[in-house]
């Protein structure tokens, strides 16, 4: 039992009787959400004998159980359409190197995989991409300085297409979730990809970082409301010791985890396993 487990088992073996207000608030603490640690407090107040070993044992089952036994995946490629996947989140978070490195685990498995970098408003955005995209030797599409984000993901999803690509992955400019105007730009970029591809986007995924906590969840909920999200990346989890938040996303939206951020490697994206994430929790 490593981190919050562990810190939890300590507590709670010292102690022959629980003090359950102290047990809520640490499983609140732990980025859980108010609804699961009230959950599981009152589950295990049902319960006769309760100790540290059953605290942490009933805590791993009940996380575990939030998640589906098969993570979602990225849609396969029909021939000669490209499945476009939307990536969005704040500035900061770690999505323009996930984006990257989303790519770049793609073409490991053979795909052939398109970058776009749609946040033409912010030099750097675009340059850190185009660092990443040489680095890995991934095709990136660029469009002009200040051109809109929707039309440079339309000139992406054209090559695409001509190209033949597997994948298209939008990089999205990095939106501050409460700027009503951005979220629009989001809903723009939809409906200009779907006039080539009327199922096109297939894939929107949205990048948060665990050390955020509540934060984490607050962005999925407004980004959920301007744009339909199919899964969440969850970054940031190799320093944070946290990572509870993914939970707290999956309970009130229903978005499991398709990938988690373990590292600054370009590596460092690994398909989510609910199984490895109890294991490797808090």
């Amino acid at each position: 039992m490593a981190g919050f487990f562990s810190k939890i088992f300590s507590k709670f073996k010292k102690s022959p009787k629980i003090d359950w207000d102290e047990l809520e608030a640490d499983l609140i603490s732990a980025d859980l959400g108010v609804r699961r640690a009230m959950s599981i407090v009152e589950d295990l107040q049902d319960r006769k004998d309760v100790d540290a070993e059953t605290i942490v044992d009933a805590t791993r089952a009940v996380i575990r159980s939030a998640f589906p036994v098969q993570a979602p995946t990225l849609p396969r490629p029909e021939e000669g359409r490209p499945c476009v996947v939307i990536v969005v989140g704040v500035n900061g978070t770690g999505k323009t190197t996930s984006a990257a490195k989303l790519a770049h685990h793609l073409q490991k498995q053979g795909k052939r995989v398109l970058l776009a970098a749609a946040d033409t408003f912010r030099a750097a955005a675009v340059e850190q991409l185009e660092t990443w995209a040489n680095r890995l030797s991934v095709p990136l599409y660029k469009g002009n300085a200040n051109q809109d984000p929707a039309s440079v993901c339309y000139e992406a999803h054209t090559r695409a297409l001509r190209e033949q690509a597997d994948y298209l992955i939008c990089d999205t400019a990095g939106r501050l979730h409460t700027r009503h105007n951005l979220m629009e730009e989001l809903s723009k970029i939809r409906r200009t990809i779907a006039k080539q591809d009327d199922t096109a986007p297939h894939a929107t995924i949205l990048v948060v970082d665990a050390t955020t906590g509540g934060n984490a969840l607050m962005q999925a909920r407004e980004f959920h409301k301007a744009t339909p999200l199919d899964s969440v990346i969850i970054t940031k989890l190799d320093g944070s010791g946290k990572g509870g938040i993914a939970v707290a996303i999956k309970d009130e939206l229903g978005i499991s985890p398709m990938y988690l951020g373990t590292g600054e490697g370009a590596d460092d994206l690994e398909p989510f396993d609910r199984d490895r994430y109890v294991d490797s929790l808090l």
